[in-house]
């Protein structure tokens, strides 16, 4: 007997990604139902070979589901998660509306699984933002060799980040360019195409960006409250794939070696790190693939303990679609979830 599992935003890029990996891995349900707004019921998606029509949220009963994969923004979810938890299915949500409350528990299945238990308090489980789960992934095997004292990150953010309404901007600027057409910004704050922008999410009283703020605070939720991190995220014109370089130190010796033999063994990373001509990993190589991949592994001589990494992930996927099934996965795998269908 399988599990019964709704995605919420369904019609949206990460809620497509989430059906394809569902049925790429292989999870253990017998019914798949897609939900979206009103405005796209009757969407046609696919579920492997399968073709299922989209339904309402609105009027959709969760009594007799037993996991939502929630990914349709941050007010959709304050609105509806709380109500759905309250009918028994557990949700697993991609936005930022639960990341930092106490009572919700933050989880990358590498970093931080047994924090899961917590889920029970409000049957509701947060992902993390995409910048801040790819990092994680990279750091807390070296952080259990050596222990992290500082975190400093600059982050190179594809435009999938924004959703398709991003990646259709890049896309229309960039042929714009090319036949002379004017140029216009919508979705970024300035144009994307052949540029670079400093600026995710919204800004707050100390200059930095609710997005630079939100790897901050994830990191100390997640892997240490101890660690001090800084981070300056940017957009940059890549469809999919987010990279960053991480600048690490220590408070005990590690050596570049050492990072990258742990990092070899580490769940969920790939190492690809020669010291020659293509002999790293850029982001075009990432999309649609599952591992966070580590390259430029080096020693910063200008501190005590220090690393320098080039970690590159698909952002739609480890960085939110599957991560939200690798949560399913483990509480499976845990025993904390039954098939409603089973107990009836």
């Amino acid at each position: 007997m399988g599990f019964k599992v709704a995605i919420v935003g369904a019609t949206g890029n990460v809620g497509r990604e989430m059906l394809n990996i569902l049925e790429e891995r292989g999870f253990p349900a017998d019914e798949i139902v897609p939900l979206a707004s009103r405005r796209s019921q009757g969407t046609e998606v696919s579920y492997g070979d399968k073709t299922l029509k989209v339904k309402a949220l609105d009027n959709y009963d969760f009594s007799d589901t037993d996991i939502c994969l929630m990914s349709a923004g941050g007010s959709v979810s304050k609105e509806w998660s709380p109500k759905i938890g309250k009918q028994g299915c557990v949700v697993i949500d991609n936005s930022s509306a639960w990341r930092y409350d106490q009572d919700v528990p933050l989880i990358v299945p590498e970093v931080n699984p047994d924090a899961i238990s917590l889920y029970t308090r409000k049957n509701i489980i947060a992902n993390p933002n995409c910048s801040t789960a790819q990092m994680l992934v990279a750091l807390k095997p070296l952080h259990d060799f050596a222990t992290i004292k500082r975190v400093v990150v600059s982050t190179y953010q594809s435009v999938s980040g924004a959703g398709k309404e991003g990646m259709d901007e890049l896309f229309t600027q960039t042929r714009a360019v090319f036949v002379a057409d004017p140029v216009e910004a919508k979705k970024f704050t300035k144009r994307i195409a052949f540029n670079v922008i400093p600026h995710i999410d919204v800004f707050m009283d100390d200059g930095s960006t609710k997005e630079e703020w939100k790897m901050v605070a994830e990191t100390k939720k997640m892997l240490d409250p101890k660690i001090k991190v800084t981070a300056t995220c940017v957009r940059v014109p890549v469809f999919i794939g987010h990279s960053e370089a991480v600048n690490l130190e220590f408070e005990k010796p590690i050596t570049a070696d050492e990072a990258r033999e742990i990092l070899r063994e580490a769940p969920g990373c790939q190492v690809i790190d020669k010291r020659e001509n293509g002999g790293y990993i850029t982001p075009i190589e990432s999309a649609g693939e599952d591992a966070t991949y580590i390259s430029r592994i080096r020693e910063d001589s200008t501190v005590d303990n220090g690393l320098n990494l080039w970690i590159v992930s698909d952002n739609l996927r480890k960085g939110a679609a599957l991560n939200a099934v690798q949560i399913a996965e483990l509480m499976v795998e845990r025993g904390l979830l039954k098939p409603k269908a089973k107990a009836a």
